[in-house]
């Protein structure tokens, strides 16, 4: 199976925003909620940073949501 290129399908404000609300998750899952509850938290948290430092979005590409313009 070949494997495919990931490009850019975020926006730089929806990158922006992914990333201010993942800190805001992450920062509270690690320092505010207790246990697991805490821990997933933080792990959402880091997955939208995570996706919005690259700019690419699995769950947008299989929903085939682009909020990148093509230039």
């Amino acid at each position: 199976m070949a494997a495919t290129r990931m490009r850019c399908n975020l926006s730089t404000a929806d990158r922006t925003v992914r990333i201010a609300a993942g800190l805001v998750l992450a920062t509270a899952g690690l320092v505010l909620v207790r246990g697991l509850p805490g821990l997933a938290l933080a792990l959402v948290g880091a997955v939208l940073v995570f996706s919005g430092t690259i700019g690419f979005c699995h769950v947008h590409r299989v929903l085939g949501i682009r909020t990148l313009k093509d230039r």
